[in-house]
């Protein structure tokens, strides 16, 4: 008898389509699953993950596809199927219970829930058999069920205790001060916590979290303290010679499971690629390093190629599991990436796949220092074991020649595992992500003076105008996908979005995109804010979530609350909106109490606290578009590293018009002597004009840094 699809065949949601044709009677998050829970008296289990997620394809194979643990499921519980990726409200509410519960998180999340949405019981990854402290989860449900018909009250007393845990967790209050030497007491843990062989901020795993380097720079900026500077050049060098790396594809895997960045978790992710590409972009204009600048320009490309919607959107991940092109049939994690040294042999010419061999350390038995699944057995993780200059020593042959060489061979190699079958795509479209995405590529357009990349940063703003923005009502959807816009705009969506406009704002000079970002900044204020406690709410509310949270923790992604803060800092300087700027004040004193404890927590709110201290600097650039005087100064401007700074063009036009109606005086800002002339302002006092790019960037250099 053929199986039908269950109700997740009618969602949008790759993850969610994943399991539709699970024997298991899925719901997503919906009213008639709740309503169903209340009508026949069972609990709900709640699964969370995403697509790109390996151990939850582990689960689902091993226990959703069961016929066995299905009829379990759906004997005695409503089964709901969250994309936490879709719903990060509901993984936020249901991973800070499996937090308190067990002391640990990830994905797939699987708790335990009252009918009206109060958590008793949470963990994450359960195997069919018991075993290293996990119960099996056949096992786990029985218990479930035995404690839902006998140990009710107890599991009441529980489900009381966590979210009164859960509400106290997400309370702010406006009566805590920031300490007094928050900033330097947090560089500290940053500094003790630094790997001095391989960079990074722990052991292993090492996950890449481009908040800390955002912090640490604008520390060294600020103070011209060189180590917070060297920590984030050391892990930025790092990462890049690493398996964590894609040496042929381009573009960043999600975390390294051992110390040294060598064997990654394979599946990629957009808001890695745009904060990375951000990150490397910063450590070029802090060193005038070209590798630097080709990484930034190396991830973009990855992006562009192989993440963008036809209509110009960005997709989400791309999977880390995928079919193994040396096992017809099998399918394992990284098969699309790794390589046999035979191979290798068989499609470079010999004395070319010689050296590539020896450059990225590849073995006749593998290379995986780290294998504990036993999935990389035979293979190699490309990655730099040795430089060129090493390689040139070694066979005797000139940089220029090992260079060549090695780039030859990774497009022959690129071109073989393009015929391979890729990982899954997922294709939705996500705002905040997609807003992260449109503010890389516009620095990166700036920054590296590629207009391609600008184009396809206002390419990604229009997409997400036509099918993410609701002009009437003035809100955003979190995602697209398949022609269907859907699900309300979050927090992070907002706020990410805002930020990324600020950058092409500033890019490009289109009022557009300024007007935009003001307009959304409203509806955030409007949909979020939390008048009583301060800060902002990351969803618009859910009746049948137990508490609304904040989030307090710039992780992977930034906290939309720091986004916020840092937005309305500069949307209200740049407005003269004395009521945003307080409000960006009041949000990071919101978060005072987690700040004190934790600084290392929120390093981007660190670094919007940081801004608020200063006073706001603009540089305004006189002149017309596209004028060879005009292009001059504003790429001197970009080369600059200067995070908080505001660029304005006043182009005696729509732009100007619009800056001055916010402050007057910027329409009095002009050309002196027909030539282009930038004007160089702290807090709006301006120093003196000035038309060559050389004088610009004397004036541009901060004070902390410049030399005696």
């Amino acid at each position: 008898m053929e199986h039908k699809t269950n109700r997740l065949a009618r969602e949008k949601s790759p993850y969610l389509l994943q399991h539709a044709d699970n024997p298991v009677d899925w719901f997503p998050w919906s009213d008639e699953a709740f309503a169903l829970a209340r009508q026949t008296d069972r609990p709900i289990f709640l699964s969370i993950g995403y697509s790109s997620c390996h151990w939850c394809h582990v689960m689902a194979r091993e226990s959703f596809a069961s016929p066995e643990t299905a009829a379990l499921l759906n004997r005695w519980f409503v089964c709901i199927k969250v994309d936490r990726e879709e719903r990060p409200d509901i993984d936020q509410v249901y991973m800070a219970a499996t937090l308190a519960m067990t002391g640990s998180g990830g994905w797939p999340m699987s708790v335990f829930l009252f009918p009206d949405g109060r958590p008793f019981y949470a963990g994450t990854y359960f195997p069919p058999r018991g075993g290293y402290g996990r119960p099996a989860f056949a096992d786990l449900l029985v218990a479930i069920h035995q404690a839902w018909i006998g140990k009710r009250a107890d599991l009441t007393d529980v489900a009381a205790q966590l979210v009164a845990q859960l509400a106290a967790s997400s309370t702010t209050g406006k009566g805590t001060a920031i300490e007094e030497g928050i900033m330097a007491r947090a560089f500290l843990e940053f500094e003790r916590d630094f790997d001095p062989v391989y960079g990074g901020f722990s052991q292993a795993p090492k996950f890449p979290r481009p908040v800390q380097f955002n912090f640490l720079l604008r520390s060294w900026h600020a103070t011209g303290n060189e180590r917070a500077r060297e920590m984030v050049l050391a892990t930025l060098r790092h990462m890049a010679a690493g398996g964590i790396r894609d040496h042929l594809g381009g573009g960043f895997h999600r975390y390294a499971v051992d110390r040294q960045w060598r064997v990654p978790h394979f599946e990629k992710m957009l808001y890695d690629q745009a904060q990375l590409a951000s990150s490397y972009l910063d450590a070029y204009l802090l060193t005038g390093d070209r590798q630097f600048a080709d990484m930034a320009g190396e991830i973009c490309g990855y992006v562009l190629r192989d993440l963008r919607d036809p209509a110009g959107g960005f997709y989400s991940a791309e999977d880390a599991d995928s079919d193994d092109p040396y096992s017809p049939g099998g399918h394992g994690e990284g098969a699309f990436y790794l390589w046999t040294g035979e191979e290798i042999d068989r499609i470079l010419p010999a004395a070319d796949a010689e050296l590539f061999k020896y450059c990225y350390g590849i073995l006749a038995g593998g290379n995986a220092p780290d294998d504990p699944q036993g999935e990389f057995q035979g293979r190699n993780i490309l990655y730099v074991a040795h430089s060129q200059e090493e390689a040139a020593r070694q066979f005797q042959r000139s940089v220029s020649e090992v260079e060549i060489s090695l780039e030859r061979s990774r497009a022959l190699l690129l071109q073989t595992r393009s015929s391979r079958i890729r990982p899954q795509t997922d294709d939705k479209v996500i705002t905040a992500w997609n807003g992260m995405m449109i503010g890389a590529l516009a620095r990166a357009g700036s920054i590296l003076e590629d207009r391609k990349l600008l184009a396809a940063a206002e390419r990604a703003a229009l997409f997400l105008k036509a099918h993410l923005y609701d002009e009437g009502q003035q809100v955003l959807r979190r995602r697209y996908r398949a022609g269907e816009s859907g699900l309300p705009g979050q927090l992070d969506d907002y706020a990410a979005l805002v930020a990324g406009l600020l950058e092409l704002y500033q890019a490009g000079q289109n009022p557009a995109w300024l007007r935009w970002a003001i307009e959304l900044t409203g509806t955030q204020i409007r949909l979020f804010h939390d008048q009583e406690q301060g800060g902002f709410f990351d969803g618009a509310g859910d009746a049948v979530l137990p508490v609304r949270m904040k989030g307090g923790y710039d992780g992977a992604e930034p906290a939309g609350n720091s986004l916020a803060a840092m937005n309305l800092h500069l949307l209200g300087t740049l407005t003269a909106n004395e009521k945003w700027i307080e409000l960006s004040r009041t949000t990071v004193a919101a978060f005072a109490s987690s700040l004190n404890g934790q600084p290392q927590a929120l390093p981007q709110m660190l670094c919007a606290w940081q801004q608020m201290q200063a006073k706001p600097r603009q540089v305004v650039i006189a002149g017309s578009p596209g004028r060879e005087d005009t292009t001059n100064l504003l790429a001197t401007v970009f080369s600059q590293y200067d995070p908080g700074r505001l660029v304005l063009l006043a182009e005696s036009g729509e732009n100007q018009e619009l800056l001055a109606t916010y402050l007057p005086f910027l329409g009095q800002m002009g050309m002196l002597d027909g030539k282009a002339t930038a004007y160089v302002c702290l807090d709006f006092a301006c120093q003196m004009p000035v038309h060559d790019p050389e004088s610009l960037r004397g004036q541009l250099t901060p004070t902390a840094n410049k030399q005696d």
